[in-house]
């Protein structure tokens, strides 16, 4: 079984990814220049989020419904939700840059946001492959997005080393390192994005 050109869930599923890319892109290019910044800046990824919340709880609803789906629900449902995730993640980043009211991201923080943004663009085409019945097609953008987690892990480890060896206020220490890994747990979430194409290509190829 696989999807059809029109199928609902291969429409809901590449809104998400959209929606998902397009978020990421904005997080990455908006320039925050002063403090007023990032309330727009936060307020527009919560937009973003929001608009997804809605396209997963549309799949849900329509799995429940559906008798019969063009891949095994469990896998629809995975791949809704570790989109969701990452999309939250980003959210939630956005909302402690206005906490801290940081307006200046560090080199460290700008590699993090460029390799989920790239993480992102990989998910839409791996999601137009699948609804296109090109799994075997997935697989070399499942492993672009596990490389860019990797490079993610070593940014944690060098941005955090240069955190201690170069930042005497101990508040700023506190924040750029939630920060850090905040941005870290993002990757993870795109890993487990191509995890499920991994697993979906596994089952279905």
């Amino acid at each position: 079984m696989a999807f059809k050109k029109k199928d609902k869930f291969a429409v809901q599923l590449s809104d998400i990814a959209l929606n998902l890319k397009e978020s990421a892109a904005y997080f990455a290019d908006y320039k925050l220049n002063s403090i007023s910044d990032l309330k727009i800046f936060s307020n527009t990824m919560k937009d973003f989020e929001t608009k997804g919340d809605t396209f997963v709880h549309d799949v849900i609803q329509d799995l429940n419904k559906a008798f019969i789906t063009p891949i095994e629900r469990e896998d629809i449902l995975a791949l809704a939700m570790s989109m969701d995730d990452v999309l939250d993640g980003l959210d939630h980043t956005a909302s402690m840059f206005e906490m801290y009211s940081i307006i200046n991201a560090d080199q460290y923080m700008l590699e993090f946001v460029e390799a989920i943004r790239l993480s992102t663009e990989e998910i839409v085409v791996a999601v137009d492959l699948m609804t296109s019945k090109k799994l075997l097609a997935m697989r070399e953008h499942a492993i672009k997005i596990k490389d860019y987690e990797s490079q993610c892990d070593v940014t944690r480890r060098n941005a955090i080393k240069n955190l201690f060896a170069t930042e005497k206020d101990p508040i700023r220490i506190i924040q750029y390192k939630e920060i850090y890994e905040e941005l870290e747990e993002i990757a993870d979430h795109c890993q487990k994005v191509a995890n499920t194409f991994e697993s979906i290509i596994m089952k279905n190829a």
